[in-house]
């Protein structure tokens, strides 16, 4: 499947000031990029770096006044999704390096507050049903509503208003599921069916990996239950929201727009 997409944003700086831009769709073996053009306006220096987990770049610019940011890409995505219900847990004690930083609390998500709760609710679950459970659960006592959070919003905040917007419904989940001792770490993406279209954020948790159950393999997971998971473009991924920004200024920033549209186109 060719997934067609574009985005454009733009923000202005009264002074000289450092900002970090992560934006593009990752090269990964379920997609590839077929075409992609990206265009900072004026045109500027900048310094590409690789982003975490060593998926995807960041963007280093240092600019002032108004710059804007046009980018256009098409991906052939080919990506299974596993059925969580089937997907066992692996062992904390026998969890790679990669995937330990994902169990321990971050900036939005502190998950050592919610392991009595997730005992109690989700009780008779384990690894991808415990997963399947969360998600279902937040579908449920949730409400998606643009305009009830902002960049201070955490996942105690979200969990107390039970309204947010996709990056929050991620946050709550990645919170619950770290809760249960199942890493799980914040996803950026492009993806068709959001509405409103917008960058959209997933989650991603550690469970056994289907062709091979004694290893582990990251599988997506989308609170809000809007993105077609098996087209999604993914960005980047991070502990949550903080790691994986599509703008981090590192000094007073106006921000002015932004916009992204993505379609299947095959």
């Amino acid at each position: 499947m060719t997934i067609t997409l574009s985005a454009r944003f733009g923000f202005e700086l009264d002074s000289p000031t450092s900002m970090l831009l992560q934006f593009e769709a990752a090269a990964l073996p379920d997609q590839t990029i077929i075409e992609a053009t990206t265009r900072i306006t004026p045109a500027q220096d900048s310094n590409r770096v690789q982003a975490q987990d060593g998926i995807g770049e960041r963007v280093w610019l240092h600019s002032t006044g108004k710059t804007e940011v046009e980018y256009n890409a098409r991906l052939d995505i080919e990506r299974r999704v596993s059925d969580l219900h089937r997907l066992s847990s692996v062992p904390v004690h026998a969890l790679p390096g990669e995937a330990v930083q994902y169990l321990l609390d971050s900036r939005y998500c502190r998950a050592d507050k919610y392991q009595a709760l997730t005992a109690n609710e989700f009780a008779g679950t384990t690894g991808g049903a415990r997963i399947a459970a969360i998600r279902d659960w937040i579908g449920e006592h949730f409400t998606y509503a643009p305009g009830t959070s902002d960049v201070n919003t955490d996942a105690t905040d979200t969990f107390i208003a039970r309204a947010g917007i996709c990056r929050d419904f991620a946050h709550v989940l990645v919170t619950l599921a770290r809760a249960s001792a199942i890493p799980a770490r914040y996803v950026a993406c492009f993806a068709p069916g959001v509405t409103p279209q917008d960058f959209h954020a997933v989650a991603q948790v550690f469970l056994a990996d289907p062709e091979a159950p004694s290893q582990g393999k990251w599988h997506l997971v989308d609170a809000t239950g809007m993105a077609d998971l098996s087209k999604a473009a993914i960005i980047g991924v991070g502990r949550d929201a903080a790691d994986v920004s599509f703008i981090t200024s590192f000094g007073p920033m106006r921000f002015l727009y932004s916009s992204v549209d993505v379609s299947r186109s095959g």
